[in-house]
């Protein structure tokens, strides 16, 4: 069972330089993909543009086959996998205020630094926030923690939250991707059709 690299291949002071070769590569990806374009990450809140929606929800898809295709063929142990602990209310604070400066400035914290990579100034700005908001997070640190802190539901996933099988929720999810896909296209030909 993995590394999928192994240690005798790739020696581990390789792994720095390989990352950061993987996040040139990503950013890359971002940019040829229009994912610099503030207006093009915002067209998913506005109905004009479903890119954003249709590449995560790829993502998504692909990767949960392909962690449990992996633990099937014994490559991966999907019980070892790393899953981040909940802490309900810092979650629906922080996605709050994430889903507000997302429609507002148009960025998501990735791909508002693969702006500033190619000069963009609204993205500066935004990023400009960005660090603002982390210097006021450490500042306020001791007022917020206990909101910060509160509610933590351990390290859960929705299949262990409701006792579902890993295999239907794959499927069912898969389902709703397609459907998501097939509605943000219907969506998006209204649009086009009252403004174009």
């Amino acid at each position: 069972m993995g590394p999928l690299i192994p240690n005798n291949l790739i020696p581990l002071e390789w792994n720095s330089i390989i990352a950061i070769l993987i996040g040139i590569v990503f950013g890359f990806v971002l940019e040829a993909s229009g994912f610099s374009s503030s207006r093009k990450l915002a067209g998913v809140f506005y109905g004009y543009d479903f890119a954003v929606l249709k590449v995560f929800f790829t993502a998504a898809v692909v990767s949960v086959i392909g962690l449990y295709y992996m633990d099937y063929l014994g490559y991966l142990d999907i019980t070892q996998l790393y899953v981040h602990p909940t802490y309900l209310w810092g979650a629906i604070i922080g996605g709050a205020i994430m889903g507000v400066g997302f429609v507002a400035g148009g960025f998501c914290p990735g791909t508002s630094l693969c702006a500033v990579a190619i000069g963009k100034l609204d993205a500066w700005v935004y990023v400009g926030g960005i660090l603002l908001g982390i210097f006021m997070f450490s500042e306020l640190f001791n007022f917020i923690e206990p909101i910060y802190d509160g509610y933590f539901l351990g390290n859960i996933t929705l299949m262990d939250t409701f006792s579902w099988n890993p295999y239907w929720f794959i499927f069912i999810f898969s389902i709703i991707a397609i459907v998501a896909f097939a509605f943000s296209d219907f969506v998006q030909k209204k649009i086009k059709k009252v403004f174009y």
